[in-house]
């Protein structure tokens, strides 16, 4: 098994704790690999944000940009500059470092969704030796959908067209195949808006996608840390999945050392009661099929 979402600092500005931001000391890879396989796993892919990386600064554009929502607009342009101090060639030259000492690692990345530029991205992304991509919507145009400082918007949209609108961007990443498995799929709901019933109608074109272009979906823990309380996907979404034969990987989305591989043993029963016997694993985007 392996931890196939995992980052290497925090966000938001540097708190003294750990290692500067964008900065990869010795031992600050190894912590979170010492941990996975002290949980029982075997392998950790690495997986930063392409937009905090300020590589990412011309390709993805000024985002936020929407004089109707000046509110959200300021929220996601403060949020975006604070955490972008990374460099995306620094962070893969440490995780390339990492892998030539032996550690079982893989270089992987989280592609923040955008529609208008997604081109550009991959363009961008080529020339580096990734072992697999996972994709993300985290914005919905300026809104950071999942930030807690922009949860306000959910009253003035309603959170039944904030799925509507998250669910279609989720469905054109995962028709896309541009990313080898989808993050936190339904990851709308962690601040624990949820609809009266599972929305199994938005769900159904995001599998189908999916089932399409071969994209994976992960298994995440995160969720079971968040308001909302349960993990990623939905019980009933994660079922659709299996049904249709998309694969899955696991993941915690850590973004500490100690958080690496947590509750395994609970996403994979999670996975287990969906129908999965078992999962995939990725070397240079190629991925296999190894038991849970």
């Amino acid at each position: 098994m392996g931890d196939y979402h995992v980052h290497l600092h925090p966000h938001g500005p540097y708190d003294g704790t750990g290692p500067a931001l964008g900065v990869y000391p010795p031992g600050h890879i190894e912590a979170y690999v010492t941990t996975a396989l002290e949980r029982g796993e075997d392998e950790v892919g690495f997986t930063e944000h392409l937009y905090r990386c300020t590589e990412s600064t011309d390709v993805l554009g000024p985002f936020w940009e929407d004089p109707s929502n000046p509110d959200v607009a300021a929220q996601a342009r403060a949020f975006v500059e604070e955490d972008r101090t990374l460099s995306l060639d620094r962070y893969v030259d440490a995780v390339l470092a990492a892998k030539d000492q032996g550690l079982p690692v893989l270089l992987g990345l989280e592609v923040d969704f955008f529609p208008e530029t997604i081109a550009s991205v991959m363009a961008l992304l080529e020339p580096y030796p990734w072992d697999f991509l996972i994709g993300s919507v985290h914005w919905i145009g300026a809104w950071s959908v999942d930030h807690e400082d922009a949860d306000f918007e959910f009253d003035r949209r309603g959170v039944r067209t904030a799925y509507e609108q998250y669910f279609a961007l989720e469905t054109q990443l995962a028709a896309s195949g541009v990313v080898d498995a989808l993050a936190h799929a339904d990851v709308v709901k962690k601040t624990g808006r949820r609809l009266r019933e599972a929305p199994l109608e938005l769900y159904r074109p995001v599998v189908e996608a999916a089932a399409g272009s071969g994209t994976a979906v992960e298994v995440s823990s995160a969720g079971l840390h968040r308001p909302v309380a349960e993990a990623y996907p939905a019980p009933e979404f994660l079922r659709m999945f299996y049904d249709a034969g998309v694969a899955i990987t696991t993941a915690s989305d850590a973004h500490y050392p100690h958080e690496c591989a947590r509750d395994f043993d609970e996403i994979k029963e999670y996975a287990k009661a969906a129908g999965y016997s078992d999962r995939v694993r990725f070397r240079q985007r190629s991925r296999e099929y190894v038991p849970l």
